[in-house]
C-alpha cells in the first residue's frame, strides 16, 4: 500500500468518487462486508448541499485484494486510519473536519470475560470459525442479523457484498473488528480514569 500512495494510486485504488459541488466536504465510508453502495441512496439527496467523496477501504471486495496486507491490518485500526490519512492527503481539495464523541456511554461496561459486543471470548472465536470453515453459508446467516430488518432487498445486497469479500480478509477484518477493546482509549482522549 505504501508505494501505491507514494505513487499517488491510492485515488483510484480505492476506487474514490466525487459528486456535488457544495463548499463543504462530506467522507463517507462504509463498514465491514460492505462497500461505497451502501451509500447510494443517500447520495444523490448530500450531493445537493456537499461535495460527497466515497470510496473503498481496503478490505472492500471492490479493492484488489493484494493490497491488503494481513500483517499490517490485523488488529490495527491505526493502519486503516493511516490509508484513510494518504488517501485523504492524495485527494486534492479535500477539507476534512472530524468531530469524535469519545465519551461514550459503554465505557463502564465490565471487562471480565466479555467484549463490548456482550459475546464471550469462547462465543466469538465459534463465530471467526463460522466464517473460516463454511464462508458461504456464514454469509447467508449473518446478512440478515447484519442488516438488522426484514428487508430483503437490503439483505439482498449486503449478502451480495459481503459475499464477494476474500474469505481470509474476511475473517482478519472480522476478528480485527470484534476483538477490539479501545474503551480505555477514548476513556484517556475523554479524562476519564
Amino acid at each position: 500500500m505504501e508505494a501505491l500512495c507514494h505513487g499517488g494510486g491510492i485515488v483510484q485504488a480505492l476506487n474514490t468518487h466525487v459528486y456535488g459541488n457544495g463548499s463543504q466536504t462530506l467522507v463517507l465510508a462504509h463498514g465491514f462486508g460492505s462497500d461505497q453502495t451502501v451509500w447510494h441512496f443517500l447520495i444523490p439527496f448530500l450531493a445537493c448541499y456537499f461535495k460527497v467523496v466515497v470510496f473503498d477501504l481496503v478490505f472492500s471486495p471492490n479493492v484488489d485484494p493484494k493490497l491488503y496486507d494481513p500483517g499490517r491490518y490485523d488488529s490495527n485500526f491505526g493502519a486503516y486510519a493511516e490509508t484513510c490519512c494518504a488517501f485523504l492527503i492524495i485527494s486534492k481539495s479535500i477539507r476534512l473536519y472530524i468531530w469524535a464523541t469519545p465519551c461514550l456511554p459503554w465505557l463502564d461496561i465490565p471487562q471480565h470475560n466479555k467484549i463490548q459486543w456482550g459475546l464471550t471470548r469462547a462465543q466469538l472465536d465459534a463465530f471467526f470459525n463460522q466464517i473460516d470453515q463454511n464462508f458461504s453459508n456464514w454469509v447467508l446467516s449473518f446478512a440478515p442479523i447484519a442488516v438488522g430488518v426484514k428487508d430483503t432487498s437490503a439483505i439482498a445486497e449486503f449478502e451480495n457484498s459481503l459475499g464477494r469479500m476474500t474469505p481470509k480478509i474476511a475473517v482478519t477484518v472480522a476478528r480485527t473488528v470484534f476483538l477490539s477493546d479501545l474503551r480505555r482509549i477514548f476513556a484517556t482522549s475523554c479524562g476519564a480514569k
